[in-house]
């Protein structure tokens, strides 16, 4: 190996070592693809606080909703890869590239950091609807199509996707009304304006303890320690079904490794304090705190598997 060759070498090793020592200088961006409020929103905010509380780091959460993630995705894709601009995505990352027919950027932007954890969504129905099972509003969706008003928070979100592989599984057909958020879509569930939804558990509960919305089925393979009462849906009748949202931290394509480390281990301690384990546990988050080998496995695997779900059932978003 020639001088140059291992001069150039020993320079950039040295300056990996120097980009880590010093970071970060300022506020990190963590940018989130749903509005203020929302699930993502809430479980980016818990962590990223107990992180900067415990490292000094200071981050700082944007919100940036729109086209089912895409326009928060390609944002962060396309950033200067520095460790100051940073992705805290749900699924939409991995579903999106199969979804639509056209997107800014590919999973091989990004580089995995971090898995947080997972969450299920619950399935709801306005109560005047009349209908108080999953069978119940299956054969309604079979009997008519259409007449199924379907509210959820986006195109290409977990919420829309989840309903798919339910439609796909069980034949029901709906109309589907995409909103920009989960907020918006269970305001018009509860208004009586749209029949049913898909959300996150932790921001379906007070809906469900007051009245407003009536729980269906939760979507993960075993109940949430947080709503024991609310069957699965498989459960109810749905054989196989499970689908969860998770959490992860991502940055563009070409953050040095040894920024990645750096974030991957501060979130991987934060992640193992009791406090911060209990304050997620309480918003329905089962953790899986994963560093950036297994992260960028799980991202792949989660991409392949929507891609065969979405295949399956022929949904396509311009």
């Amino acid at each position: 190996m020639g001088r140059t060759l291992l001069a150039g070498l020993f320079l950039a090793a040295a300056t990996g070592a120097a980009l880590a020592q010093d970071y970060p200088k300022r506020p990190i961006r963590v940018v989130v693809a749903f509005p203020a409020g929302g699930s993502a929103d809430i479980v980016a905010r818990i962590v990223t606080q107990k992180v900067s509380e415990m490292s000094g780091y200071n981050f700082v959460v944007e919100n940036r909703p729109g086209a089912g993630g895409n326009l928060a995705f390609g944002n962060v894709a396309t950033s200067e890869a520095d460790g100051y601009t940073l992705l805290f995505s749900t699924p939409g990352i991995a579903i999106n590239p199969s979804l639509y027919r056209k997107v800014e950027y590919k999973l091989e932007d990004f580089k995995s950091i971090a898995v947080v954890g997972e969450a299920p969504l619950v399935l709801l129905a306005r109560p005047s609807l009349g209908i108080s099972s999953v069978s119940e509003l299956v054969q309604a969706g079979k009997g008519q199509p259409d007449a199924i008003r379907f509210a959820s928070s986006g195109n290409g979100s977990s919420s829309h996707l989840a309903a798919e592989v339910l439609r796909s599984m069980t034949g029901m057909q709906y109309l589907h009304v995409p909103y920009k958020g989960g907020s918006a879509a269970m305001t018009d569930v509860v208004g009586q304006r749209l029949d049913i939804t898909m959300q996150p558990i932790s921001e379906s509960l007070p809906f469900i303890r007051s009245g407003g919305l009536r729980a269906l089925g939760q979507t993960g393979g075993v109940r949430s320690p947080i709503a024991p009462d609310i069957p699965t849906l498989a459960e109810a009748g749905v054989k196989g079904y499970s689908v969860t949202t998770w959490y992860m931290l991502l940055g563009p394509a070409r953050l040095p490794d040894d920024i990645v480390t750096a974030l991957a281990g501060k979130f991987d301690q934060a992640l193992r304090q009791p406090e911060l384990r209990e304050k997620l546990q309480s918003v329905g988050v089962s953790i899986i705190n994963s560093g950036p080998k297994q992260a960028s496995t799980f991202l792949r695997s989660e991409a392949d598997k929507w891609a065969q779900a979405i295949k399956a059932s022929g949904t396509r978003i311009e």
